[in-house]
């Protein structure tokens, strides 16, 4: 659901597609099919950009806005389902991030 939150903000996304799976923490080569199969199902419309047509520009239709919309519910159900406090929750989301990074930089020595 964070791909939706990420298209609703309306970026132009064929020119920021590396950093949105950078922040996704998904490779392109996993954001593409996704995005095309939210296209096949309505949520998405993919066009091709008139100056440069290698760029393919991706925006959330109505179905894909409602479906966002009803997305928003996720987080207060994480919440309940974990019975921790949220800046108990807020901490351990910052810890998985911290982890991660140093993961990447592990990885990139």
């Amino acid at each position: 659901m964070s791909l939706l939150c990420r298209l609703d903000q309306a970026m132009p996304l064929a020119e920021e597609l590396g950093s949105l799976g950078e922040k996704l923490f998904l490779e392109s080569s996993t954001l593409t099919p996704v995005l095309k199969r939210l296209e096949t199902l309505g949520h998405v419309k993919r066009t091709r950009d008139t100056a440069d047509e290698r760029q393919v520009r991706e925006r959330l239709t109505e179905r894909g806005r409602a479906l966002r919309k009803k997305a928003g519910e996720i987080p207060s159900c994480i919440l309940e389902a974990s019975n921790l406090e949220i800046d108990e929750l807020l901490r351990l989301q910052s810890e998985i991030v911290a982890l991660r990074s140093a993961l990447e930089r592990y990885h990139r020595e």
